[in-house]
């Protein structure tokens, strides 16, 4: 049996405590706030989207950084294994669209409860209002942790899983990563993830509080060689009074690593319809619609608020009886339907983030283990790695899977 601490009460830090109490270590976690997942309370506004049902092996599609990292810790401790978990520690769970797993009850404290029911059954110590700033290393082997108030405690192993930067509310300050740094630990650069974005137009803005569903939203990055297409995808998105948010937003934003300016976002309001199916059912619009202003045209194609900033930027007279509209006007029309640009100003900033993009260098630590390749017997999960995936659960999937594979590798 070996001493072990495991810092942070997050998900993945949760997970490597019961994982390794259920080898028979004696377990201490340390958490810095006074209460266990923090970050959890505020996840899926407060329902805790926990982990996705799609198949394991399907994961790796929504994994955006490093996904081949994440072969072993994903099929060592799957999604129905985290599932199988829960409910048996009295948290019953539902799956919603898009293959989302919730509690029951729609509320994260009760995953927070189950948490604490498997640390409680396999004599985890918890430690709250706990301050850990540094790490107890000696020839390249971590031998203890060391306190705010300076003390040193020895244990025979480390777990790491304090979190990035996104929230700081909820404590993530991303001190370990300065720690790990001084350690010899390559760092890679950290950015806000699955982050809403501020455009360079003023029109998003103007449609502040409305939502589009069905649409699709296109990322292109300006390259040496021009505009190279990043990802497109099909869902949901919401203006704001800085620029979009909403699903489609926040999962683009996890690829836009480096100079956000280089980057640019398609939307395309009708995504079933081709360019000419488009022109077509404009024009059949316009049959019906002929005697009419053109301003007054559009409202069997868009929603109310949205019809006077399409008209701006078709640039066509929204007195204009639609029957004058020519067919050069009309194309230009299509194309704000189908081709709508939007520039991106910049990403919000962590305390609105969901994740973190960027941490440990994963070619610094062992896939099978979680243990760090340069200091023994320190092991490494959660968010503080350079692994990260779009929303719909996994990054709380991989957290877990990382932590349980930290806890059931230590010695």
């Amino acid at each position: 049996m070996s001493r072990i601490a495991v810092i942070g009460g997050g998900p993945g830090g949760m997970m490597a405590a019961v994982a390794a109490g259920e080898k028979g270590h004696q377990v201490d976690l340390f958490e810095s706030n006074e209460k266990l997942g923090k970050k959890l309370y505020i996840t899926g506004k407060g329902r805790c989207n926990l982990t996705n049902a799609v198949d394991i092996g399907d994961y790796f599609d929504s994994i955006v950084h490093n996904h081949s990292f994440m072969y072993s810790a994903l099929y060592s401790y799957t999604n129905t294994d985290f599932m199988a978990f829960l409910e048996k520690n009295g948290v019953p769970l539902k799956t919603e669209r898009g293959d989302r797993v919730f509690p029951v009850s729609d509320k994260s404290s009760d995953v927070i409860n189950g948490f604490k029911t498997a640390l409680k059954h396999n004599r985890c110590q918890v430690h709250l209002n706990t301050k850990i700033t540094d790490l107890s290393i000696s020839n390249n082997i971590i031998n203890g942790i060391i306190f705010e108030n300076g003390e040193i405690r020895k244990y025979d192993a480390v777990i790491l899983a304090s979190g990035g930067k996104s929230y700081p509310s909820t404590g993530s300050d991303g001190n370990f990563f300065k720690i790990l740094k001084n350690c010899g630990h390559q760092i890679t650069p950290l950015a806000p993830g699955l982050v809403p974005v501020n455009t360079k137009e003023d029109w998003p803005r103007d449609l502040q509080g409305l939502a589009l569903k069905n649409v699709a939203l296109t990322l292109s990055e300006k390259t040496l060689k021009g505009q190279k297409k990043v990802k497109s995808m099909l869902g949901e998105m919401l203006f704001t009074h800085f620029g979009i948010s909403g699903p489609l937003v926040l999962s683009l934003s996890s690829y836009m690593i480096g100079n956000t300016k280089d980057f640019s976002l398609e939307l395309d309001l009708k995504p079933a319809l081709s360019m000419e199916q488009m022109d077509a059912r404009i024009q059949r619009d316009f049959l019906k619609y002929q005697n009419k202003d053109f301003g007054n045209a559009l409202g069997d194609l868009l929603p109310s608020k949205m019809i006077p900033v399409m008209v701006t930027l078709s640039g066509i007279d929204p007195n204009a009886k639609v029957n004058q509209i020519t067919k050069e006007q009309r194309k230009k029309l299509v194309a704000c339907f189908k081709q709508l640009e939007i520039g991106i100003a910049g990403l919000r900033d962590f305390t609105e983030a969901i994740i973190t993009v960027g941490g440990v260098n994963v070619k610094e630590v062992d896939p099978g283990t979680m243990e760090s390749k340069l200091i023994s017997n320190l092991y490494i999960a959660g968010e503080m790695l350079d692994v990260d995936a779009l929303t719909g659960g996994y990054n709380i999937q991989i957290a877990v899977s990382t932590g349980w594979l930290a806890g059931n590798s230590v010695k």
